[in-house]
């Protein structure tokens, strides 16, 4: 933090020693809970903006393996709560240093699985973002974890908690839509064209590029993976099926009262892009441009739809979820809010306005963190707890199964298994980077 901020924060008497003048207001602030953070991206900021605007928490830790948005971070912490966090490049150091009470994992997916369980095991609740993991195998290591140590965890899943997402999925329970055979869920980007190669470079300076890779292959550092991209590249992430897919999948396993499929397919590929390129030289991204899954449940089928390309306004909705039943069309929205279009020209269509508490990012991350607070004080379960979550999370990573493999897969939801099929049912784990090693269970 420069000088001139630090001493508006003096003149202000903002410092620590100022918000704590009296011992009534420093037994209040013991009363916090302890916060750390590992990832300090553009939403791991997000998570922690709102655990300070809370008023019942205190930043003591920041960890990422790039000294850029770590230090914009911090000094974004000191500016709102004049008080400093300790800053770390190893999570495991400041599980140990800081001690904090919760830890909020907001990684890319691949580093979600390992930090969430040491979090787990030195005894913190956990705020992980979605999907829960990158392979199967880490989802159950989590949730294993989670239960061994009797701790609350929430998961960035905040559709549950959206106050339109609610309504919505009461107006469908109450049985407004009939009975319902089939959900189509979709995603509809706007890219135009082929993606070209874009040239590997060097690693930007205060970043470590090798835990950045961590766990999963290391590749030439490229600028399309960081900030952001890392999405579409399949070392660290499953594309726009384990993006967006987990949300609107999450979803359908609201809605129903079936806890799995019974089997999935999935096919689509890079039609429009191009052909994935990796070498020494240039890097594209690698996750498909166009993917279909096929969910097949006991009393409906799910279909999941995505294609990076081609929106141009002729569909009514471009993204979300439409729950086809006997009484009309219900399209479950995001920043467009819910329509229910009946069946019967007589009836009114029914619409409902979205609801936001950021009305920029189209999210209700501030319900999501006040329940995952309360659910801690309360001792109860949060509304996007570990296990839910788990269970959405399943969805897309069998999905990107069934895409690589190109075949379909039964799937044994109870003992959590790919039946007959052992190669596929290899692809529920993957091999770890030396020295990491994959989470048992």
């Amino acid at each position: 933090m420069n000088a001139n901020r630090r001493e508006f924060f003096k003149t202000a008497g903002l410092t620590g020693a100022a918000l704590l003048p009296f011992p009534w207001v420093q037994a209040q602030a013991e009363r916090k809970h302890r916060v750390a953070l590992i990832g300090c991206g553009w939403w791991g900021a997000n998570i922690v903006r709102e655990a300070m605007a809370s008023n019942r928490c205190r930043i003591v830790g920041l960890c990422d393996v790039y000294r850029r948005p770590l230090t914009a971070t911090a000094d974004e912490v000191e500016t709102l709560s004049g008080e400093q966090a300790e800053l770390f490049e190893d999570y495991e150091a400041m599980l140990r240093k800081a001690r904090p009470d919760i830890v909020i994992v907001a990684t890319p997916d691949h580093w979600h699985a390992l930090p969430s369980i040491a979090a787990l095991k030195s005894g913190a609740h956990l705020f992980v973002e979605k999907p829960t993991s990158h392979t199967i195998g880490e989802s159950q290591a989590m949730l294993q974890a989670a239960e061994a140590e009797d701790r609350v965890v929430q998961v960035g899943l905040h559709r549950r908690i959206g106050p339109h997402h609610r309504s919505g999925m009461e107006f469908i329970k109450a049985g407004r839509v009939g009975d319902i055979g089939t959900v189509r869920l979709f995603v509809v980007g706007r890219n135009r064209g082929g993606e070209r190669p874009a040239a590997n470079a060097d690693v930007p300076n205060g970043m470590n590029w090798d835990l950045w890779c961590g766990p999963a292959p290391k590749r030439p550092f490229n600028p399309k993976i960081t900030p952001g991209g890392w999405r579409n590249f399949l070392d660290y992430a499953n594309g726009t099926l384990g993006d967006w897919g987990v949300h609107w999948l999450d979803q359908v396993l609201w809605w129903t009262e079936e806890k799995y499929p019974r089997s999935v397919y999935s096919t689509g590929g890079r039609f429009v892009s191009g052909a994935a390129v990796n070498t020494e030289q240039a890097a594209t991204t690698d996750a498909p441009d166009t993917q279909t899954a096929v969910y097949r449940f006991d009393s409906f089928t799910a279909i999941w739809e995505h294609r990076n390309y081609s929106g141009n306004g002729s569909e009514k909705h471009r993204i979300g979820a439409y729950f086809y039943g006997s009484k009309g069309v219900f399209h479950m929205g995001w920043r467009d809010g819910w329509t229910f279009y009946p069946s019967d020209n007589q009836e009114s269509i029914v619409h409902e306005k979205p609801q936001f508490s950021d009305t920029v990012d189209g999210n209700n991350l501030k319900q999501l963190w006040a329940d995952f607070l309360d659910a801690i004080e309360q001792k109860r379960t949060p509304a996007a707890n570990l296990e839910v979550a788990h269970r959405s999370t399943m969805l897309p990573l069998l999905g990107m199964i069934s895409w690589r493999t190109g075949r379909s897969l039964t799937w044994d939801g109870e003992r959590e298994r790919i039946v007959g099929d052992p190669e596929a049912e290899k692809l529920m784990r993957r091999e770890y980077r030396k020295p990491w090693r994959y989470p048992g269970v």
